[in-house]
């Protein structure tokens, strides 16, 4: 053996780097399987070729999280085949790889909910939670066969890491040793940087998150060609509020999208509004909604709902801009949708912003916001507060813990009910807003409610079914009062959840939402199929109401704009998706992917090789949208200036 050469200690290096591509191709693998019915992977070829490109995302993982082990196994200390100094290394290595590779375990289960990887942007929302332990103590219980993975394939890495050891042996301290150190760590600096970005072309930039589509022929696949701790090392530190460099083709924001509405509707009273968000109560659960969707064997789970459409104007084709719930909030509330990252965790949404609070407060409207979960959480009270409404009402408020689900809030029957006894003492006209919170995980209902509501096929059925229970005690007792005759109520959600059909798994249908508008003169009535989406709800409502004067609204009012050509815009898998008359279309924020047909709601077929007038028009309407989003927000003009 030459004793000079450290050949020894970089083939070890080498392996245990190799480890590390070994167990994050598993987790990819693992990924897959636990969220097979949502990436659609038509077979074991496609799913190769997507790990195969995975690789290079890989890399930039392992390199990040190694980054410090790779130069403390390099540096020539003299003492690194030590026992000791190779115990130490052993504990780096296994700190830093066991906190990044942990992440991956997160979207086995959150994928199903968020449909893409976990960013920083999750962040955002456990800070804003006070029961963090309880979530976390509870998230293990509901989910403790992911631990266990996790667990036995730490166990199984350890073991292969001892298979191969650096042998201890004396080094000769002259300057061959130290020549061939530098070199060694300078070919190593060189290949861990060219890694990192992707590869060594200086016209590239850093590999990111959008790079994945690439590689993919459905949106989804992106998903499977990224890993978790990529997802959340490119988006530490940073934002995706950037101003948009292209430029669109003149005129198409004006006619297209109009960001400026000024309606003339004068309605002989002020009704009062009662805006209900409803956690994760997606359109799929409606059967209302569902009618003539053709899904075979189809049930809904919402009875009295149901009942309500009867007497409703509802929207069949809506959806939500957003994927969690503080993304339906800025929608709904201001008609600001969230992309990539949610608006109101970018460096923007301190500023002027005019909304439904800030519209009706000008029209004499007092505003209120009910939330059943401890004051604060989600950042709605911040929000909230940023907005403007004169009054919020949390679980302080509340002042019964006895009524708490022992997991988010308060039960939303108690809570709603609550609701309605503060509505009972506002002054008129007023403007209320509640988002509830029992429909969703862990997917429990109050002991004395069980075996009361269907449990269906999916976990989130007796949920639906115990808050529409909800819907139907608050409008028995909102009936009683005096307010109830001359009130508006617009009822949606904030996104969807797990799904039972295989229609709803669809990409573009992952994000589809309910809205219904009952009047009870019953001056408002039947279903409606055109595209409609959350941000159209500012707009419909100060159109309903009379508001006369200008202001910023990127939707359209569902019952007055017929000038507008309905669309919808969310983000998904790295890409804009922007539904349009016949087509959809799919953009990475520079250049246009995919054209798809209105009707190919699973993004199977791209057309972008047959683009046609319409086609590219839906192109420019989408790339006009994105612009003018950017430019207002991160120029403060959300606001109609004279």
């Amino acid at each position: 053996m030459i004793k000079n050469i450290r050949t020894q200690e970089y083939k070890v290096l080498i392996y245990r780097i190799l480890l590390a591509y070994v167990f994050y191709s598993l987790a990819r693998l693992i990924f897959t399987i636990y969220n097979f019915k949502l990436l659609k992977i038509d077979s074991v070829f496609e799913y190769l070729k997507l790990a195969y490109h995975g690789l290079t995302f890989d890399t930039t993982s392992i390199l990040y999280v190694n980054g410090l082990f790779i130069l403390l196994s390099v540096l020539p200390f003299w003492i690194n085949t030590k026992k000791t100094y190779q115990r130490f290394l052993f504990y780096v290595y296994f700190a830093l790889n066991f906190i990044a590779y942990a992440t991956n375990f997160i979207d086995f289960i959150y994928y199903k909910y968020i449909y893409s990887r976990t960013t920083i942007a999750v962040m955002d929302i456990v800070q804003h939670e006070s029961n963090k332990g309880n979530m976390f103590f509870r998230f293990i219980v509901s989910y403790w066969h992911v631990y266990v993975l996790f667990f036995i394939l730490a166990f199984l890495w350890i073991k292969l890491y001892k298979l191969v050891r650096v042998e201890e042996r004396k080094v000769e301290h002259n300057v061959k040793y130290f020549l061939t150190s530098k070199i060694g760590l300078l070919l190593i600096l060189i290949l861990s940087i060219g890694g990192i970005r992707g590869d060594f072309k200086k016209s590239t930039r850093p590999l990111n998150l959008v790079d994945a589509n690439r590689y993919a022929t459905k949106p989804q696949h992106a998903d499977v060609v990224l890993n978790t701790p990529f997802a959340l090392i490119r988006t530490f530190g940073k934002t995706s509020f950037k101003k948009m460099s292209y430029e669109v083709a003149p005129g198409v924001l004006e006619t297209k999208i109009q960001p400026i509405k000024h309606y003339t509707n004068n309605p002989a009273t002020k009704p009062n509004i009662v805006l209900i968000i409803t956690e994760s109560l997606g359109r799929e659960y409606w059967g209302c909604m569902n009618k003539n969707s053709g899904i075979p064997d189809y049930k809904g789970y919402t009875p009295f709902l149901d009942e309500l459409a009867k007497e409703s104007l509802i929207f069949t084709n809506a959806y939500a801009n957003g994927s969690k719930s503080i993304h339906g909030m800025s929608s709904v509330l201001a008609g600001i949708p969230s992309f990539r990252d949610a608006f109101t965790s970018s460096p923007y949404p301190k500023q002027k912003i005019q909304s439904l609070v800030s519209c009706l407060k000008e029209t004499g409207y007092d505003t209120s916001f009910f939330h059943g979960a401890p004051n604060g959480s989600m950042g709605f009270l911040g929000f909230g507060n940023i907005l403007g409404f004169d009054h919020y009402y949390g679980k302080t408020e509340f002042n019964n813990d006895a009524e708490h689900d022992g997991v988010w809030g308060i039960w939303d029957e108690p809570f709603m009910q609550f609701m309605k006894q503060e509505l009972d003492k506002k002054q008129k006209p007023f403007f209320s807003t509640i988002f509830t919170v029992s429909s969703h995980e862990p997917y429990i209902v109050p002991k004395k409610y069980e075996g009361k509501f269907p449990k269906g096929t999916s976990k989130m059925h007796q949920c639906v079914g115990y808050t529409d229970y909800a819907f139907k005690r608050f409008f028995e007792e909102a009936k009683k009062q005096p307010w109830f005759k001359n009130t508006i109520f617009v009822i949606t959600a904030d996104h969807a959840n797990l799904t039972a059909y295989p229609e709803y798994e669809k990409v573009i249908n992952r994000q589809a939402v309910p809205i219904l508008i009952y009047k009870p003169d019953g001056s408002l009535k039947g279903e409606r199929n055109e595209l409609a989406q959350q941000i159209d709800i500012y707009p419909t409502i100060l159109d309903m109401i009379g508001y006369n004067k200008p202001f910023r609204s990127w939707g359209r009012s569902l019952i007055g704009d017929q000038n507008i050509q309905p669309f919808a815009v969310n983000f998904n898998s790295n890409l804009y998706q922007f539904q349009s008359g016949n087509y959809i279309c799919t953009f990475d924020g520079k250049k246009v992917v995919g054209y798809y047909d209105i009707k190919d709601k699973a993004l199977e077929h791209n057309l972008i090789s047959k683009t046609n007038k319409e086609m590219l028009e839906t192109g420019e309407s989408c790339k006009a949208f994105i612009k003018d989003y950017f430019d207002r927000i991160i120029d403060q003009n959300l606001f109609y200036k004279k």
